[in-house]
């Protein structure tokens, strides 16, 4: 194993995943700023999950509908110049043959 290039601050964090309101106590290096009292009584650093393999529908089997930061009103935002613009090229295409 190539030397150095793992990080060496592992530690006792909580995950939470808030979709379905299940948590779990592991080792990890990924930064947090918040903390949470833990079942045994001590503080560990709080790392929030959207989704995690206890509410995703391929490991649950059951559809769940997730808009994350508004993906979809996003998408139409970005994309709603081209449909107008094809809505209103058809009149003028009907109107160039006649």
């Amino acid at each position: 194993m190539k030397k150095d290039i793992h990080p060496d601050n592992y530690r006792i964090v909580v995950f939470k995943d808030f979709s379905c309101d299940k948590s779990w106590l592991t080792k990890s290096c990924a930064p947090s700023k918040e903390t949470i009292k833990w079942e045994d009584g001590n503080e560990y650093p709080l790392v929030k999950l959207e989704i995690s393999n206890q509410s995703h529908p391929f490991f649950t089997g059951k559809m769940k509908f997730v808009d994350t930061a508004g993906r979809i009103d996003k998408f139409n935002k970005k994309f709603s110049k081209f449909a107008k613009k094809t809505e209103a090229a058809a009149p003028e295409a009907e109107n160039k043959e006649a």
